[in-house]
């Protein structure tokens, strides 16, 4: 495997057994992205009352997330260019870079310069980790490890709360940040010693700067329009507008400029295929769906049902496991019968079945109906979250596996913040609204206005019939939130409808002398 190829030629494919020790070590990158987010959330108390720069808060986490989904499309490229190991252990290094320092910081600002370096790298770790499977193990095969990748999430959600509690109480909630680096050195580790891919050619093509910078300013409007409409700003003011209409005009502008450019960082050349085309689009609509709606459970758990906000991460256990188990049939049987377009149908009517289920949640609904919703939204999840990724790789030439990476996983991060903000804004209204109904418009406002802050403990110390008006105005909210969601997942099984089922690499089938036409001829749309 350690090879030059030349043209034609194919390589040996890797033992399970490397393939599990190769993946040992994207899991922990993969976890490490994943998992700052969840521990961060839980030591935000800490790290505020210890810096001060309360008015700043949001940007700790809003720092990350842009210069994570700004990245990813550029890592994609790179990795492409120059290597996906050398580019993948370069972002695990930033991360741990930006880890180190965050753990330092010394003040707010400081602090969110850091997460934004944190953030960077996260970009790579991410877009890396389902580039190299993309290399290492063909589409046919790909189904039998996806219960691997997938065990990553609901460990990240589960045992990232646990553990900002854990070292906030008992070390200091700067181990919130040092605690990726040993995870992040055994990383290194395992992929330098372990890691083998098949070698290629050094390629002549150059970076893409200006098609790089147009990409990033444009995901910054985008992702601060997001974040800051109907909360730091009003939707229809100056700011949003203007933030709106220049993520429109950079974006416009980098389309033409990569139709134009030799060797652009998203080549629009992955877009003549049908099945690229469409996998971009659901996973935009399944990262709409699944991160705006997902937000809002602890909110209706914890106010309404009286959950305890330190176990979040075990609220969402159910769905998680959902998820985590059809995600491990699923990729068994698409490894054995090499059949992949029913189950995005089936998992787009599976989320939207959860969706309009969660939408019936009323102040009476126990815990146990939750999590049964919850575990059918969960299974729809899972036909769709892998399966996704392997249409978008599978639909590509190999030359183009990181670009086409990075643009699935742009496409659903994008998804996912405007789902969390516009869905976000759904809340907020119908709360308000129901609020300003049971209890009159200068008490309604004046708790909404200070949401964010209700607990349930605080939500014990309130008169009956305030406590009342709260839990039924959470719950018209999240009732209004899941109806929302489940139109834009209705939207997912008709872009699932017109995906075709072309052969996947790796199947038993395959000529290997007919491998290289199959692929650079994909269907036009």
């Amino acid at each position: 495997m350690s090879t030059t190829l030349a043209k034609g030629e194919t390589a040996a494919p890797p033992s399970k057994r490397q393939v599990y020790i190769v993946m040992s070590g994207l899991m922990i990158g993969m976890l490490l992205a994943m998992l700052d987010n969840m521990v961060v959330g839980t030591a935000m108390p800490t790290i505020v009352g210890e810096l001060g720069g309360l008015a700043h808060l949001s940007w700790v986490v809003t720092a990350y997330t842009l210069a994570t989904a700004a990245a990813t499309p550029i890592w994609g490229k790179l990795g492409d260019i120059y290597g996906r190991k050398g580019m993948f252990m370069a972002a695990i290094v930033l991360f741990l870079t930006g880890s180190a320092l965050a753990g330092m910081a010394h003040s707010m600002m400081q602090l969110i310069a850091f997460r934004g370096v944190q953030g960077l790298g996260a970009g790579g770790l991410m877009v890396g980790a389902m580039a190299i499977i993309g290399d290492l193990v063909p589409p046919r095969e790909r189904g039998r490890y996806q219960g691997l990748m997938a065990a990553v999430m609901p460990l990240a959600f589960i045992g990232g709360p646990l553990l900002g509690g854990l070292v906030t109480d008992h070390l200091s909630w700067r181990w919130a940040f040092y605690i990726n680096l040993p995870l992040g050195a055994l990383a290194l580790v395992v992929t330098a010693v372990t890691m083998h891919l098949p070698k290629r050619p050094r390629g002549t093509a150059r970076i893409d700067y200006v098609g790089a910078a147009l990409l990033t300013a444009g995901i910054v409007c985008l992702s601060l329009m997001t974040s800051w409409g109907g909360t730091e700003y009003a939707w229809a003011s100056a700011t949003i507008i203007g933030l709106g209409a220049g993520a429109a005009v950079l974006l416009v502008l980098f389309v033409l400029w990569e139709l134009r450019t030799e060797s652009p960082v998203l080549p629009m050349s992955l877009f003549r295929s049908r099945n690229f085309t469409l996998a971009s689009i659901l996973g935009f609509l399944v990262g709409f769906g699944m991160f705006g709606a997902v937000t809002f459970l602890p909110q209706f758990q914890q106010l309404v049902q009286g959950a305890s906000a330190t176990n979040s991460g075990l609220l969402l256990l159910p769905l998680m496991m959902g998820m985590l188990v059809t995600t491990m049939a699923v990729g068994q049987l698409v490894t054995r019968t090499g059949r992949y377009r029913v189950y995005p149908i089936v998992g787009g009517v599976l989320m939207t079945a959860g969706m309009v289920l969660l939408a019936q949640l009323t102040v009476d609904s126990t815990q146990f109906i939750t999590g049964a919703f919850m575990l059918v939204l969960g299974a729809g999840m899972g036909f769709l979250m892998q399966n996704t990724m392997l249409i978008a790789q599978n639909s590509v030439e190999m030359k183009d596996m990181g670009a086409a990476s990075g643009a699935a996983t742009l496409f659903r991060t994008i998804g996912g913040s405007l789902g969390v903000s516009i869905l976000g804004a759904v809340y907020s209204s119908h709360l308000t609204g129901a609020l300003t109904d049971r209890l009159g418009e200068r008490t309604g406002e004046s708790i909404s206005g200070g949401g964010g802050q209700l607990t349930p403990a605080l939500l014990k110390t309130m008169p009956a019939n305030v406590r009342d008006a709260v839990e039924h105005a959470v719950a018209s909210g999240v009732h209004n939130v899941f109806l929302w969601a489940s139109a834009f997942t209705f939207l997912a099984i008709v872009t699932a409808w017109f995906i075709r089922e072309t052969p996947l690499r790796g199947a038993p089938t395959d000529d290997p002398a007919t491998e290289d036409h199959k692929i650079a001829e994909p269907a036009a749309i």
